[in-house]
């Protein structure tokens, strides 16, 4: 499939770029998943929040990350008061040769790292194209029955594939613009810097507890049943 899509682009394997930094706007409309019996936190929090992550890649790893931004916390404002909630921390690093994944989770102030071999999502491709951060990029969708998401990406082959961002590296080229549930969550590339990366800019997440997916979904699920908190801002 992937060559086929090259070909079909009219873009050769020599034009793929190797090595560089990808920046992403990610706006969360933070409302969206308010339960209506929670009505009153609408007026306590603003509906959109918006962050930039970084994408350093490489030809054999990559790395997946928040930038470092002072503003990047949530403010509540309740009673008058302004409060700030840190949000949890993700980091998501990807070695392309062992087709393995390892994301760092903050949660409850506490480092967990998951690692596992990439899904290859089922992933359906359309004949619809896009420019994105003046890159060609062609459409791809699919539904997540697990998450309750219906996914649609934007992936070009002029960037090498199974780079991210995030989890959405099954595709034959690498992604730049997502959207999940027309709107819940948009990615969308702002800058593509084509560059060597200086060294640890793509380093492993080594600093953690080790666990698994499903006990860290466990462990989560337990914490929110007790304290009535969400998931928002937390990878599964």
């Amino acid at each position: 499939m992937a060559g086929f899509l090259l070909i079909a682009a009219g873009l050769p394997l020599s034009a793929q770029i190797s090595e560089g930094v990808i920046r992403y706007e990610v706006t969360i409309d933070m409302h969206r998943n308010i339960p209506p019996e929670r009505e009153e936190m609408k007026a306590m929090i603003p509906q959109y929040r918006k962050e930039t992550y970084e994408l350093f890649f490489t030809g054999q790893e990559s790395l997946y990350k928040a930038k470092e931004d002072a503003e990047a916390d949530l403010a509540i404002n309740r009673g008058g008061m302004r409060m700030v909630m840190r949000m949890p921390r993700t980091e998501t690093y990807i070695d392309k040769e062992k087709r393995e994944v390892t994301v760092m989770q903050d949660f409850m102030g506490t480092n967990y790292l998951i690692t596992e071999a990439l899904d290859i999502a089922p992933w359906r491709i359309g004949n619809e194209q896009m420019e994105i951060a003046g890159y060609i990029c062609m459409m791809a969708w699919y539904n997540d029955t697990i998450q309750n998401q219906e996914i649609t990406a934007w992936f070009t082959p002029q960037i090498q594939p199974f780079l991210g961002p995030d989890r959405y590296v099954t595709l034959p080229g690498t992604v730049l613009a997502v959207d999940i549930n027309n709107g819940e969550r948009v990615w969308v590339a702002r800058e593509v810097e084509t560059r060597e990366l200086r060294r640890n800019e793509v380093r492993k997440p080594s600093r953690g507890e080790n666990i698994t997916r499903k006990d860290f979904q466990e462990m989560v699920r337990q914490q929110m049943e007790r304290t009535g908190g969400t998931t928002r801002g937390i990878r599964f």
